[in-house]
């Protein structure tokens, strides 16, 4: 890489690793169900001496500044969207990670919140809305939360957004909490609410990329390659 992204250039300026080690760690602690000890002894077998500390520390740096440039390329979804909360132990505490997916199973969007009640799914749908447009339907479970989310949201439209509540035809989003789940079991819950923010957002990240949400401009990058390019 030629031009380092500039906020992950003042980043690193702290850091005194090789881009490609930090890269490469944060990316492997996000993409794939492994421990930070693992992570440790992963490096340490490659000749490079990487406490599991200095992983976590990384990825909470690095992971905002490149979920920031993701969203500048990310393409865009359906408006018919699926949307869900999924359980995140935090400190010991459940806390509550919302998501939504369009039909065809891309991302819509996700927010991390301490309640899972009609303030918290409001707020959700107010980002997924400002980031992605509004959708024409949304598809919830029998949450009254969220029905009750939409309906205070719909009173301030001209053209309401059309909601259907049922279990099954929201399949698909639950499916797609597995993916996320699984990724998080190795990590045993997270230290507070801003670490679990920051690398659900990773997560999310590589679980994106992997769906093939990175606009490359045709060109046929790996996984990594993308996550690396938006490092530039």
């Amino acid at each position: 890489m030629t031009t380092l992204n500039p906020a992950l250039a003042r980043v690193l300026k702290r850091l005194h690793y090789p881009l490609d080690v930090i890269l490469t760690c944060v990316r492997w602690y996000v993409a794939y169900p492994l421990s930070l000890r693992h992570l440790e002894e992963m490096m340490a077998e490659r000749g490079i001496s990487v406490g599991h500390s200095i992983v976590h520390r990384w990825a909470i740096k690095v992971l905002p500044v490149l979920e920031k440039a993701f969203r500048c390329q990310k393409r865009a979804v359906g408006r018919s969207w699926r949307m869900d909360e999924t359980y995140i132990k935090v400190r010991g505490q459940w806390k509550y990670l919302y998501r939504a997916v369009d039909k065809e199973g891309n991302t819509v969007d996700f927010l991390l919140r301490a309640h899972r009640d009609k303030a918290a799914a409001r707020r959700y749908f107010e980002k997924s809305i400002d980031q992605n447009g509004e959708p024409e339907t949304v598809t919830i479970d029998k949450s009254g939360a969220n029905l009750a989310a939409l309906d205070a949201l719909n009173a301030e439209r001209e053209t309401p957004i059309k909601i259907r509540q049922n279990k099954y035809l929201n399949n698909v989003i639950e499916q797609d909490h597995r993916a996320i789940k699984r990724r998080t079991r190795p990590m045993l819950g997270f230290k507070n609410f801003r670490c679990a923010r920051i690398l659900l957002g990773g997560i999310e990240l590589m679980h994106m990329i992997a769906k093939g949400q990175m606009e490359d401009n045709g060109v046929g990058y790996t996984r990594a390659e993308q996550l690396y390019s938006l490092a530039a």
